[in-house]
């Protein structure tokens, strides 16, 4: 096992991890983390995908329906319309990011969630959003208004998706920490929905879009982060997002669903590869071996650490049946997109990380994916 630090207290702090959580990351590795698992625990517990301080209230809501075909857990979710046709949604937040890049934090928020939505077979027709920002009169809130209305204008529009609906308020409770929900709307055939479990062992695990860059590292984690004034130097952590590749990956994806090729599929959103391989798994009771030198590259000598927890837009994950990769690669070299198989589905329960031949990380699935930690925060 590989490891590129030593990891210290402060190694562990920086990580956003309490020492209640690393105790028990010990306890599920029954030793101490590489500096790449290191990684991998503290974008998998953060809040922005382990939803830890939200879960308590999020398990309140109502959820099941007779036209209800898929409620929490997945990339999005399904309602039922009639006519064989199926509804596909999705909002999620990106508020600390917009706080620090507007444009690009308000941007890479629509393309995420519209990856969401086209990772389940939906062709997006429509964006809505609710906002919210500080006083009317501060005076950062002109610039995040301006920045975050363009940024979720100018994605929306070069996909060729439109925003359809929004909702906006000003109010000084809001002036440390916007407010940015983005939403997606697709429509779907109701035969035709893709989920994310991978429970085909010995398929291959297939990486395609764009190539992975070292933008938006940690970029969970500083999306959980609490701010304080100052923390705009933290821009690097925001991603970039190219609405033109993304249009490109929608095309691909749904061209590639009519084939009978897909065995799952996942957007590789907040922690990119990292949640993307780590749901997959511990859905399907599976394990996953990535090899992580196969990773299309945009930058030379990126670290495991740096190739898992990318977040890099526009990239998803996929598990094929073996006799369609063929065919699934001449799609995306069609649309001018990567096309790489990075590992395989085993039967280990374990994600594997390698990088030619050396393991940097080596973990049990489920735990990481379903049993983060819960909270139940103070609130007014």
């Amino acid at each position: 096992m590989k490891s590129e630090a030593k990891i210290t207290k402060e190694l562990i702090k920086q990580h956003n991890l309490s020492d209640e959580e690393y105790n028990k990351v010990l306890e599920i590795l029954k030793r101490e983390p590489t500096i790449t698992e290191l990684g991998i625990f503290s974008a998998m517990w953060s809040e922005h995908c382990s939803y830890k301080s939200t879960k308590k209230w999020l398990k309140t809501m109502h959820t099941k329906a007779p036209w209800v075909i898929c409620g929490p857990g997945e990339n999005a979710g399904v309602i039922d319309i009639g006519d064989n046709q199926a509804i596909i949604f999705k909002m999620e937040s990106h508020n600390h990011p917009s706080f620090i890049e507007p444009y690009q934090g308000a941007a890479t928020g629509v393309g995420g969630i519209l990856r969401d939505v086209f990772t389940m077979g939906a062709r997006p027709i429509a964006n809505l959003n609710a906002l919210r920002f500080g006083d009317i009169d501060h005076p950062k809130t002109r610039q995040l208004v301006n920045g975050v209305v363009s940024g979720i204008g100018g994605y929306g529009n070069c996909v060729g998706v439109p925003t359809v609906g929004g909702e906006i308020n000003f109010d000084k409770s809001y002036n440390g920490n916007i407010l940015v929900n983005a939403m997606t709307v697709g429509l779907a055939d109701k035969n035709n929905i893709f989920y994310s479990a991978a429970s085909e062992v010995g398929a291959s695990v297939v990486y395609v879009g764009s190539k992975t860059g070292r933008d938006g590292i940690n970029g969970a984690v500083m999306a959980s982060d609490e701010f304080k004034e100052g923390d705009e130097d933290k821009r690097p952590t925001v991603q970039v997002g190219d609405p033109f590749t993304e249009k490109l990956l929608i095309e691909a994806c749904l061209e590639l669903m009519k084939s009978n090729a897909i065995l799952s599929i996942q957007d590789m959103g907040a922690a990119g590869l990292t949640s993307s391989s780590f749901e997959m798994s511990g859905k399907g009771g599976t394990g996953i071996e990535l090899n992580l030198e196969k990773v299309p590259q945009r930058e030379i000598g990126m670290t495991p650490y740096e190739i898992m927890l990318s977040e890099s837009q526009e990239r998803m994950l996929m598990i094929l049946k073996p006799e369609k990769e063929e065919e699934a690669k001449k799609i995306f070299d069609k649309w001018n997109l990567d096309f790489a198989v990075i590992g395989t589905v085993t039967n280990s329960g374990r994600v594997v990380i390698k990088m030619n031949g050396d393991i940097y990380a080596d973990i049990p699935s489920a735990p990481l994916s379903e049993e983060s930690p819960e909270y139940d925060r103070p609130w007014i």
